[in-house]
């Protein structure tokens, strides 16, 4: 949702985008069809998957064989954390965004609705633009990239109505961590949070679920 949502900005603000998604290992594999499809319908001029399978490292329960957790986190770390995973994204997408001649490289990252992701916080994408613009040739030649996050001090709803205003269909975007027939459960820590957002926002999310208890479905 928040990536779908960072893309309707880029293209809103005149940026022609090239699209990039990640294969890998993730459990929530229906994103990536999603990721393509959205890619299409908002026009972006490229899309591209690059698979680097995380299973490999392990310690997630987004890639290995963990229970996601259900209902409330608290604030400590989750295990759904995937080690670096932004760090490795992102080092992926500086050197397409090099060979494409890009002069910025986008994320839907996001430090308000915290998750307890210590890569979606603003010092570390700070600390990762200085990187970019100090390991790359083409900074080394007085090209600089930007590294955007225009999601981040937003809250979900705030989120989910600007991107309503773009035009995007949240029917096609998935955020479960653990999706049942690639429907979202509505209990696990994203679901809930992105349910919040939409009840907030005045909406009702367009997303399919399963059937879950009136009483779990968007509570945080």
């Amino acid at each position: 949702m928040d990536s779908t949502t960072c893309l309707a900005i880029a293209i809103a603000e005149g940026f022609q985008c090239h699209t990039l998604a990640f294969d890998y290992g993730q459990r929530h594999r229906i994103e990536l069809a999603l990721a393509r499809k959205q890619s299409r319908m908002l026009r972006a001029h490229q899309h591209k998957v690059i698979r680097v399978d995380l299973r490999a490292v392990g310690g997630s329960a987004l890639t290995a064989a963990q229970r996601v957790p259900k209902g409330p986190t608290g604030r400590a770390i989750p295990s759904t954390y995937v080690p670096a995973r932004n760090a490795i994204f992102l080092s992926l997408g500086l050197a397409w965004a090099e060979v494409l001649g890009a002069e910025a490289l986008f994320i839907g990252a996001n430090q308000v609705d915290f998750s307890g992701y210590p890569d979606c916080r603003r010092e570390f994408l700070r600390s990762f633009e200085r990187m970019a613009n100090l390991a790359t040739r083409c900074s080394s030649e007085g090209r600089r990239i930007r590294l955007r996050a225009p999601l981040l001090d937003l809250g979900k709803a705030e989120i989910i109505r600007r991107g309503a205003r773009l035009g995007v269909d949240y029917g096609y975007t998935h955020s479960c961590y653990d999706p049942v027939r690639d429907r979202a459960c509505g209990r696990c820590p994203a679901c809930r949070l992105r349910l919040k957002g939409f009840a907030e926002a005045g909406m009702t999310d367009p997303a399919p679920y399963v059937r879950t208890r009136r009483r779990d479905r968007g509570r945080p």
